[in-house]
């Protein structure tokens, strides 16, 4: 019954997205990825340096020394969704890097039941079939030194890949590009995503499409719209890591997450509205790592009119040993304060142990 509901609620919105929320498209590429970042409340565009640059800011790949690798899985909507990452990153001489990335959500097994009643008003149940949605987000990274001593930026390329079963598919494309300052031991970072906007070109089955609007009472008939735009987004970013007696270091991070339209954050103006959000995470001899952040800082509308701030805490926990690290945190994956909390665990490992 949970993936019927959620199969015609994606119905519903895939027939609306266009008119009604498209600047919004291509959400699950901003979930976030790597259980050590979700801890600290995604606070790492100015301190990333490995693999998983290529999706926080690409210019922290320049830090790769060698090879390394990176999973990570989670569910999402109490099971019903998979969240998955995959991410490869590599040094190609001292000034430059590269990785791939692949992110995959969806929603599997749904149950179509758009053709259940016959013509004769008959129920066959031997005419439901299953089907996935899924949407798919392949980044190609690249980053560089730049000639100025502390600078190096970054650029992806990102193809987006959206399928609704056989009712509906669409192919997407576009570009980030970060950059990190370092400098006494403080970071900088800014990531600007989709700085061209990104584009998605819908392929809509229109036979498909009107059983749809059939079986949903009071559905619009007339096809949506076959583009989405996403609108850019910025990060800006800050952090400084600290050591205290060779053992022990504490890394203080924040960000400034900027949408060029008026929203629910915290700060709001036609213009931008900005999401800050602050991280934290305690290190003993690069072994143990404690985390802790908040973030998701939005306006609340109560049933009596009145706001209130609502926020996001988020903790958790890393192992690091011999190349290998191993990652959990406790976070809201849906990025909403009602939403339940998740459970995430990732792993990224240093292909150079294997050569040792």
């Amino acid at each position: 019954m949970k993936k019927a509901f959620l199969f015609l609620l994606l119905l519903v919105c895939t027939a609306h997205y266009s008119q009604a929320v498209r600047k919004y498209s291509n959400e699950f590429m901003n979930i976030g990825v790597d259980a050590a970042a979700l801890g600290m409340s995604n606070t790492v565009v100015a301190s990333t340096n490995d693999v998983n640059s290529g999706y926080w800011n690409p210019a922290g790949l320049i830090h790769l020394e060698d090879n390394q690798v990176s999973l990570m899985h989670a569910n999402y909507f109490a099971n019903i969704a998979q969240y998955d990452y995959m991410a490869y990153g590599s040094p190609i001489d001292d000034r430059s890097a590269w990785g791939i990335s692949l992110i995959r959500f969806g929603v599997d097994d749904i149950l179509n039941t758009t053709e259940l009643i016959d013509s004769q008003g008959n129920i066959d149940y031997n005419r439901i079939s299953l089907f996935s949605t899924a949407d798919y987000g392949f980044t190609f990274s690249y980053a560089r030194k730049l000639p100025v001593p502390g600078f190096q930026y970054g650029v992806n390329a990102k193809v987006i890949r959206r399928i609704i079963g056989k009712f509906a598919n669409s192919w997407g494309f576009g570009f980030d590009a970060g950059i990190q300052f370092e400098k006494n031991n403080w970071q900088f970072g800014l990531m600007l995503r989709d700085i061209t906007t990104t584009y998605n070109v819908w392929n809509i089955d229109e036979e498909e499409y009107k059983k749809i609007a059939n079986a949903i009472s009071d559905q619009n008939q007339e096809l949506p719209e076959s583009t989405e735009i996403t609108a850019p987004k910025a990060q800006l970013g800050i952090a400084k890591k600290i050591i205290i007696h060779y053992d022990y270091s504490i890394l203080a991070a924040a960000n400034m997450n900027m949408r060029f339209t008026k929203t629910n954050d915290v700060i709001s103006t036609d213009f931008v509205s900005i999401d800050p959000a602050l991280g934290f995470e305690f290190g003993y001899t690069d072994l143990v790592f404690l985390r802790a952040g908040v973030g998701n800082f939005q306006n609340i509308q109560q049933l009596d009119n009145t706001e209130k701030v609502g926020f996001q805490p988020n903790i958790g926990l890393g192992f690091k040993y011999k190349g290998i690290q191993v990652d959990y945190a406790l976070t809201d994956l849906g990025n909403q304060s009602a939403a339940l909390y998740s459970n995430i665990f990732s792993i990224k490992v240093d292909l150079s142990l294997f050569r040792n």
